[in-house]
């Protein structure tokens, strides 16, 4: 497994590296410390396989860095062919508005960096996995401000029974899959539909639930069973 970490911290940088060496023998590690370097890194073969990015690095311009990040990870390999290559977010903010907001950008984490290193190091297994890791700081914080379903609301109904009565059957079966942390692309392939059908029932979902994003989505989500 190759993987890319860019901070501007070399302490971070080895902390990560010293952790992810758990992840198995054959991991093997790029580095990054400015915005210049990692579109370098970026622009060699072959791509890392999951990269974890520093939100605030010298040369930032806001998140394109992390943006440019995403969409070259989408590329196929040299041999053509396409797949998944995650990306997390390390930062030193816990702000659930800057969490929302990446999320939406499309990573598939986001790691505060005051986590503990068995955090940082089960987060990327579970992303690796597929699955997408939200810190539970920013679960309380939206749940807070999202007005989900939450059990039984005062029409005695369950929470299944209340989203049958928003959402339809594809729209649930949506909803379960980001409950376990599903991105997109495995949504799809999961439901045999394309990727264009997952966002137009995803923006479905938030009006109805009255959510503005897929964190706040979640949330509501979480109470599912399956």
């Amino acid at each position: 497994m190759r993987v890319l970490i860019a901070d501007d911290h070399r302490l971070i940088i080895e902390g990560v590296k010293l952790k992810l060496r758990e992840l198995g023998d054959g991991v093997e590690f790029v580095e990054a410390e400015t915005v210049k370097q990692l579109a370098e890194k970026l622009a060699n073969s072959p791509l890392p396989d999951i990269a974890l990015i520093d939100m605030a690095m010298p040369g930032a311009d806001g998140v394109e860095h992390i943006k440019e990040t995403i969409e070259t990870l989408k590329g196929p390999d040299d041999d053509g062919t396409s797949r998944l290559r995650p990306v997390i977010v390390l930062s030193g903010t816990e702000d659930s508005s800057a969490i929302r907001h990446v999320l939406d950008l499309g990573v598939q984490g986001y790691i505060p960096k005051s986590s503990p290193p068995d955090v940082i190091l089960n987060a990327v297994r579970l992303v690796v996995g597929g699955g997408i890791y939200v810190p539970p700081e920013a679960m309380k914080a939206a749940a807070t401000a999202a007005p989900v379903f939450n059990g039984h609301g005062g029409d005695g109904l369950t929470t299944k029974e209340r989203l049958a009565t928003v959402l339809t059957d594809r729209q649930i079966d949506v909803l379960k899959l980001l409950a376990k942390g599903r991105p997109n692309k495995l949504i799809a392939r999961e439901l045999g539909i394309s990727e264009g059908t997952v966002k137009i029932h995803l923006a479905a979902i938030f009006r109805a639930l009255h959510v503005r994003n897929r964190l706040e989505a979640l949330v509501a989500a979480q109470h599912l069973g399956d």
